[in-house]
């Protein structure tokens, strides 16, 4: 009974840990705009931007991708993956998509991977998927919906819906290779070293894309307006890197780790409210009133799902003695 327990009290203390990590992960990732726009605004090409944002964040990630090096031959294909899914993938179908499709209907058809995430947890892994989970997911994106206000932005552009479509399963890719070899114990692939060559990997894409020999260097050292305020380039730069990228993409995947890709995905749903709330602060953007509600339902789908999905599925402890069963409930809190 002590056994079962005290394996209890880690699995919730993880859940809230995880919790923590995804909230700390959405306001990071769901900051960027707020610092992007004014820079574009300011002369700079948004494909240029999301490039500094990553290669910036791959330079400051570097010391740890020296450090997991062997990472290269142990797990090649999971560095790759999250590269191309995780960071570059996501990136350049998403502004692809915006510039052909209204943002609102991009970042709804983006938010799909929740749902996506289920299905590939339900019908490729095969494994359960609670109700909680589910319902958590109908309600944080119809909630979405009205946060984005995607009835303003009725048109439809194939390929434009093919490309956030595109951004959606990317980001499943992100959701699924955050979780891969999380329940390997000491094996597990050490997630900021996969955080820090996927940076890379994402840097060498996006150079080929974005081309980033043709920006206009000077705008760095210049000022950028925020709804009136005058505020220095790199300063904004700076915010984007270490905070919306460094910060936003470490919380990201160690929150997956503790939580699990479909409860993680819904949590990530208010990164669109929290971007939508910091715009109407620092960018003196207007809420409306069903903005105000759509956000209040994805808090409310966010917490139906997390609050009762487990962690991971709870491992039995193999004990045949009071010896093992405390190296077991070790190796359980060590692997959460």
């Amino acid at each position: 009974m002590a056994v079962h327990t005290s394996q209890g009290s880690q699995d919730n203390q993880g859940r809230g840990v995880g919790l923590g990590l995804a909230l700390v992960s959405a306001v990071a990732f769901g900051g960027s705009g707020v610092a992007a726009k004014p820079l574009i605004e300011a002369g700079l090409d948004p494909l240029h931007v999301v490039w500094l944002r990553v290669a910036g964040a791959a330079l400051v990630m570097l010391p740890l991708a020296v450090r997991h090096r062997a990472l290269v031959k142990r797990r090649p294909a999971l560095l790759a993956g999250f590269g191309l899914l995780g960071v570059a993938g996501v990136q350049a179908c998403y502004f692809a998509a915006i510039s052909r499709v209204p943002v609102g209907v991009a970042l709804l058809v983006e938010y799909l991977a929740p749902a996506l995430v289920l299905g590939w947890v339900r019908f490729v892994q095969r494994r359960p998927v609670t109700r909680a989970a589910a319902l958590g997911v109908v309600l944080a994106v119809g909630g979405l919906a009205c946060v984005v206000e995607v009835w303003s932005g009725l048109g439809f552009d194939a390929v434009g819906l093919l490309l956030a479509l595109g951004a959606a399963c990317c980001q499943v890719g992100y959701f699924v290779l955050s979780d891969q070899g999380s329940d390997a114990g000491d094996e597990a692939p050490d997630p900021l070293g996969v955080i820090a060559y996927g940076l890379l990997v994402g840097t060498l894409v996006l150079t080929v894309v974005a081309r980033p020999w043709s920006m206009h260097w000077s705008v760095l050292g210049g000022g950028a307006d925020m709804n009136g305020t005058s505020v220095p380039a790199w300063l904004l730069l700076g915010w984007i890197v270490l905070i919306a990228t460094v910060v936003a993409y470490a919380t990201g995947v160690l929150s997956v780790r503790r939580l699990s890709p479909p409860v993680a995905g819904v949590v990530a749903c208010l990164e669109a409210v929290i971007a939508t709330v910091l715009a109407w602060v620092l960018l003196g953007e207007h809420l409306s009133a069903p903005q105000i509600a759509g956000g209040a339902v994805v808090l409310l789908g966010a917490f139906i799902a997390q609050s009762s999905a487990p962690a991971k599925p709870p491992r039995e402890p193999v004990a045949s003695g009071p010896g093992d069963a405390e190296k077991e409930l070790s190796a359980h809190g060590t692997a959460v």
